[in-house]
């Protein structure tokens, strides 16, 4: 019997290290795996630090790290929120939204190698299944903010 986590870690990083190493093809390989983090919760109209580094599910000042490393590559930058000039909220610069499509790209190509290697039918099985089993995750966070 294999274990579930291990074998869960291993098909992400190579699904992970795919999508880097198609990133780097299209010039992008300055961006590792935790800028990824980043941009993932990043919506396009931007989004505030701290509803970032929740989504990320971590610290302000880890995100604010991330933020600073994603700024000194040109993908993001920081504005003012015009609700309340005290917040900054995060958006991606012309260039993320290049890097953005880049990425795009990229993942949707890992995406057909995967359905390739494993099969159309148990691609999608295996996709919709981990959907149902990471919507628990979100319903337990959901319980827990209501109490």
């Amino acid at each position: 019997m294999h274990n579930a986590g291990r074998v869960l870690g291993n098909a992400l990083t190579r699904f992970e290290a795919r999508v880097l190493e198609l990133m780097a093809q299209a010039g992008h390989g300055q961006t590792r795996l935790p800028h990824i983090n980043l941009t993932r919760h990043l919506d396009l109209e931007g989004t505030r630090i701290t509803v970032l580094a929740q989504r990320a599910n971590m610290t302000n000042a880890a995100m604010t790290e991330l933020i600073d490393q994603c700024e000194g590559l040109g993908l993001v930058v920081r504005l003012a929120d015009p609700a309340d000039r005290r917040v900054r909220i995060v958006n991606f610069t012309d260039a993320g939204r290049v890097w953005l499509a880049a990425f795009s790209k990229a993942l949707k190509k890992a995406e057909r190698e995967l359905f390739e290697e494993i099969g159309e039918d148990a691609a999608t099985m295996l996709l919709n299944a981990l959907a149902r089993y990471g919507g628990v995750v979100a319903s337990i966070g959901a319980q827990d903010s209501a109490n």
